[in-house]
């Protein structure tokens, strides 16, 4: 017989079987991975495979009704509750983060359909990858939605958590899509979260939702590309004698001057110098006037590299590297460390101390490929900053840029000195910066494994995080949804 499974806290005590928990599930229909089977091995692969974990079970929904029987069957049995859409989470969160859970597979679900012509809201599975999502919206219907670059992504964790890409600085967050949404919650009831119904519900989904229930369908608003897109790529030429002034004409140009039509990232790479790639919504002509300043300021020795446009979904398919990106399958695996920053800004003496950092110790490792990509996140002309930190449960709108460090091995594991060089990275970056999360937090769609709970919910969180912790209590108060980092519920 096997070993009991673990138990919840708050819920009943009951000892059960993983036998009974499959057994409740093939009872009520739902589908159940077998442990020996090809599903089961593509279902518990962890995208990032520095942290595998083992999920007690695995049940694989292709309905509402499916999700609301799981949801039933882990309470029953105590077991904690993770739904996994596209299992790209760099902490394999979707796995649950620990071992032990039960795993609600929704990548079987993905279709993608318009509510209406004349609004251009679409209807969205939960298990919709990035790449699909896009493509159906653009072949079928000729719009598109603003989110990330990796066709492979599962929109849900991607959407409940923030959603940045190329065009968030032109049309905002993924989440910010997103009109309302149908939620299995922990009693296993289904519910609408909208403006008008659970409204609280709705601004919890929009930044913090995988701490509150399931979604099994969502309700996005769409947007009519422009005819013509330019992608683009440009060196900086900066050393670092001049990366710091680099950096500061950077920041004065993203904060007051750079349209709501330009969308870039500043990257170094550890074989390499900074540069910059990105993507401007309309004509080449209008790029390189909007980037103009930026070049004559922050690379007065660089300058444009490369440049192509086309549709909306041939810049898609550019920065998703891949001809193939109508995905529904996972991605290829990786074995890496990241972090994340959300700064309010860079400069001075904080910027000097990123900058020494990077040519100090960063370029002085050359046995892991190690990159960061500073993306231009807010600003006076972005749709992000448009809304207060408070209109959603995303904590970051008043944050300048958003930073992801990478450090990755192609072979073996990883070691466990590799973590001081990131730690170190952002240690050596905020160390002058207040602690109260006024400055700068960190993107939870970049997870750390380094963070603790508490810190996690406060990085993550920020501002929001004594509301979010309210309605943890009011929705999941036995915690059911429960992994490593998630929000803590607490009755005020």
């Amino acid at each position: 017989m096997r070993s009991p499974i673990p138990l919840i806290l708050g819920l009943a005590a009951t000892a059960y079987t993983q036998a009974d928990l499959e057994a409740c599930l093939n009872d009520s229909g739902v589908p159940v991975d077998t442990v020996s089977g090809t599903d089961w091995a593509r279902d518990a692969a962890p995208f990032n495979t520095r942290v595998p974990y083992t999920p007690a079970t695995i049940a694989v929904t292709t309905t509402i009704e499916h999700i609301q029987a799981a949801v039933l069957c882990g309470v029953t049995a105590g077991v904690k509750v993770t739904p996994k859409s596209g299992g790209h989470s760099y902490a394999s969160l979707g796995l649950g983060g620990e071992d032990g859970h039960l795993v609600v597979e929704l990548d079987r679900m993905y279709d993608v359909t318009l509510e209406s012509e004349d609004t251009g809201v679409a209807v969205v599975q939960p298990g919709a990858r990035l790449g699909h999502l896009a493509s159906v919206l653009w072949e079928d219907y000729g719009r598109g939605v603003a989110h990330g670059t990796c066709a492979g992504v599962g929109i849900s964790g991607h959407f409940l958590h923030g959603g940045f890409g190329f065009s968030s600085h032109t049309h905002g967050l993924a989440l910010d899509a997103i009109l309302s949404a149908t939620i299995v919650l922990a009693n296993g009831s289904a519910v609408e979260a909208s403006p008008t119904q659970n409204a609280d519900l709705l601004w919890a989904l929009k930044g913090a939702g995988s701490n509150f229930g399931i979604v099994a369908s969502y309700r996005l608003q769409t947007f009519v590309p422009p005819p013509e897109l330019t992608w683009f790529g440009a060196s900086l030429g900066w050393t670092q004698s001049t990366a710091v002034a680099g950096l500061e004409a950077l920041e004065a140009y993203a904060r007051d001057e750079m349209p709501a039509e330009v969308n870039f990232r500043v990257s170094a790479y550890g074989y390499g110098g900074a540069s910059i790639e990105g993507l401007y919504h309309g004509s080449e002509a209008d790029m390189r006037a909007a980037l103009a300043p930026l070049m004559e300021t922050a690379a007065p020795s660089g300058g444009i590299t490369s440049m192509g446009n086309g549709s909306w979904i041939d810049a898609v398919t550019h920065y998703a590297y891949t001809n193939n990106i109508d995905q529904t399958t996972p991605s290829a695996q990786e074995n890496f460390y990241a972090k994340s920053l959300v700064l309010k800004g860079l400069n001075g003496t904080t910027a000097q101390a990123f900058v020494d950092y990077w040519y100090n110790n960063a370029s002085q490792t050359t046995t892991r490929s190690w990159w960061f990509q500073m993306d231009m996140h807010g600003g006076a002309h972005s749709a992000i900053s448009l809304n207060p930190n408070n209109a959603s449960a995303y904590a970051h709108r008043d944050k300048l840029y958003m930073i992801q460090f990478y450090d990755r091995v192609y072979s073996g594991t990883y070691p466990t000195t590799g973590f001081a060089l990131l730690d170190g990275w952002v240690a050596a970056t905020t160390a002058q910066l207040p602690d109260d999360g006024a400055d700068w937090g960190m993107y939870i769609n970049y997870a750390d494994t380094s963070l603790d709970r508490g810190a996690a919910q406060r990085l993550y969180y920020g501002e929001n995080l004594p509301e979010l912790q309210r309605l943890k209590a009011l929705y999941d108060p036995g915690e059911l949804f429960f992994y490593p980092q998630s929000i803590e519920p607490v009755v005020a």
